[in-house]
């Protein structure tokens, strides 16, 4: 068999693509790019958290930390669009690949399927979660009924629906933990393969410049969710969102000094690199796209009893400072 024909065959990928390892070049740079990097990404999750816990000591005005809530929020949602569900499908429909992946629009098949695992997920943990505090009697951290009738009484499905019906945005810590928790994922595996790049690509000065600003940014977003839900968690929870933002903070600069270990030997451009890179891209945005839709923007405008009794003026103000946040992240696409 020629090669030419076994390369035709459409189930075979091309191993021989790309330069057969990663640029060597601005090594000083790409070093010092872990550490520029580290602190770009920790300050920007960081700061929201601590700014919000020790208040008293960090006075950051309120109108400050609601610019940071919707400028994060638009962050997110261009993230998921730009930076990885658009690179997933030309990652997955790579010359390198074979004809098979060509056939189908694999890239926007994965982000589907996260979509909707991510939604059963969510939809599981949401009746769990309103039957366990039913049981309880407890609804948004008060009690439902009264001690007495609770202790004597069992609770039945009629009261769990009311319940329900009651709160369509349940509030209670497991639930907030778990809609971050979902963030986070997305955003930490776009954070790895982020860092594999920078650390092996020709293209370093321009990328290196754009992912400071895209790492501090995004990390922004993460941080602002991360504030905001720390002031709803009980105390049982508060370093929930401080180990958030670390693990945020560091996982860029983990996956640049894994490219510069394997630098020599890891080449970006072959078919095994393409699929992981372009699976995990869609799975992320599948992540990210639901959290921005749904967790953003239905329940942050369309459900939340406080956007309904603001002001135009102020509806206007977050939904602008949004779409600045995501129109800078998008910007920021045009180079990486």
């Amino acid at each position: 068999m020629s090669s030419s024909s076994f390369y035709s065959s459409p189930l075979v990928v091309r191993d021989d693509c790309g330069s057969g390892g990663g640029a060597d070049t601005f090594l000083g740079l790409r070093v010092a790019s872990i550490f520029i990097i580290l602190v770009g990404s920790m300050f920007g999750a960081l700061f929201p958290v601590l700014a919000s816990r020790y208040s008293k000591f960090i006075n950051v005005p309120k109108a400050m930390f609601e610019f940071a809530k919707w400028f994060g929020s638009g962050v997110i949602i261009a993230t998921a669009f730009v930076h990885l569900l658009s690179p997933a499908i030309d990652e997955l429909g790579s010359d390198c690949l074979g004809d098979a992946w060509n056939d189908y629009p694999y890239a926007i098949a994965f982000c589907l399927l996260s979509i909707f695992s991510i939604f059963i997920v969510e939809l599981i943990a949401f009746r769990w979660g309103t039957a366990k505090l039913a049981k309880l009697g407890i609804v948004h951290g008060k009690f439902f009924f009264s001690s007495a009738s609770h202790s004597s009484h069992s609770v039945n499905n009629s009261d769990v629906e009311k319940i329900r019906a009651e709160n369509p945005v349940l509030d209670s810590p497991v639930t907030q933990i778990l809609g971050v928790a979902i963030l986070e994922f997305g955003v930490v595996l776009h954070s790895v393969f982020v860092g594999l790049t920078l650390a092996v690509d020709p293209s370093f000065k321009v990328l290196f410049v754009v992912l400071v600003f895209h790492q501090t940014f995004e990390g922004l977003g993460v941080g602002s969710r991360l504030a905001y839900m720390q002031v709803h968690l009980p105390p049982a929870y508060r370093n929930f969102p401080i180990w958030g933002a670390l693990l945020y903070g560091i996982t860029t600069p983990v996956g640049i000094a894994a490219g510069l270990g394997v630098r020599s030997t890891y080449n970006p451009g072959s078919a095994t690199a393409s699929i992981v890179s372009g699976v995990m891209d869609s799975l992320s945005a599948g992540i990210l796209i639901y959290t921005g839709m749904v967790e953003l923007l239905a329940h942050e405008f369309l459900f939340s009893r406080e956007m309904q009794a603001s002001s135009n003026a102020r509806l206007a103000r977050c939904v602008c400072t949004m779409l600045l946040g995501c129109g800078l992240m998008a910007l920021l696409g045009k180079w990486a």
